[in-house]
């Protein structure tokens, strides 16, 4: 009897859980945990230190992130009036900015300290683009004219050059990959966006202002490299990969190189301000949602 009721309550369990279906639980069960496991295989690599796939210059990858620069870049130039008309529209598109510039610098700094490669000497935010990133953050909170200026000529061009030529080591997909090119372009694109959208002015006087605080910011980069043994703004030696700093010599004359280049590209930003400018008071007038913009 009892045999046969043991094989009554077996022939139940079988009949509402028959292997195929237990065998194919399993099955599921161990997919699933593979693929778990092959996600947080994935996380380590892209969030890792060790590079697994360098990054290559003129790649389809580095390819298709400058083209989005100028897609995005285009799109400002375009419709920064729509922009101006629809508020809801711009005030989203300025948040948007600042935090895709936060979220790059903090993001960077996270990677850095929990992979322990964290250094004052490579990781703190004092290169050009840097400190660029950090006064197009002020502009957007404060609408500053003083930065908004400063950035105009230290934010777009060289962050726009370190996309073409970006001194990286980490390719598609690695974060280090993602933070570069979604930093320098937010920051170059945060310059373009604001000065089309202010009532600033780009004026002469800005751009010798400017060239003064960044030669002020020179000494201090120069000498804090002596101490730390780093190379804030390229002043101990040239980026690690090919960029028309290499065209500037070596020695005395590389700062003297340094400081003309610097002059050339500031009259550049500004002439190129005042036929933008009269374009546009050609077209129609220039007008913001701030009616006031703080000095």
């Amino acid at each position: 009897m009892l045999c046969k009721n043991v094989h009554i309550e077996n022939s139940l369990f079988l009949s509402c859980f028959p292997p195929s279906k237990l065998f194919s639980r399993d099955i599921r069960c161990a997919t699933m945990n593979g693929k778990s496991a092959k996600r947080t295989g994935h996380m380590k690599h892209w969030f890792a230190p060790e590079v697994t796939n360098s990054f290559d210059i003129f790649s389809a990858s580095h390819f298709t992130m400058v083209s989005i620069y100028f897609i995005v870049l285009l799109y400002f130039f375009l419709a920064y009036k729509p922009l101006l008309n629809q508020k809801r529209l711009y005030t989203f598109t300025k948040w948007t900015l600042f935090t895709l510039l936060l979220v790059s610098e903090l993001g960077y700094t996270t990677w850095a300290l929990s992979t322990n490669t964290w250094n004052m000497r490579e990781h703190a935010p004092l290169h050009l683009c840097g400190i660029a990133g950090i006064i197009g953050m002020i502009a957007i909170l404060s609408n500053s004219k003083k930065m908004i200026q400063i950035l105009y000529f230290i934010g777009i061009i060289p962050a726009f050059i370190a996309l073409l030529t970006p001194e990286l080591i980490y390719g598609f997909p690695h974060f280090r990959f993602w933070k570069f090119f979604v930093h320098h372009m937010t920051i170059s694109l945060t310059g373009v966006f604001l000065v089309l959208t202010s009532q600033v002015s780009i004026t002469f006087r800005s751009m010798v202002e400017t060239y003064a605080y960044l030669n002020v910011y020179a000494v201090f980069a120069f000498f804090l490299n002596m101490v730390i043994g780093a190379n804030y703004l390229y002043l101990s030696d040239t980026p690690t990969v090919n960029s028309p700093l290499d065209l500037l010599g070596s020695g005395v004359w590389y700062y003297i190189n340094l400081e003309l280049l610097c002059i050339g590209v500031f009259l550049c930003m500004y002439f190129l301000y005042k036929i933008v400018e009269r374009i546009s008071r050609s077209t129609h007038p220039t007008f913001s949602h701030d009616k006031k913009i703080s000095s």
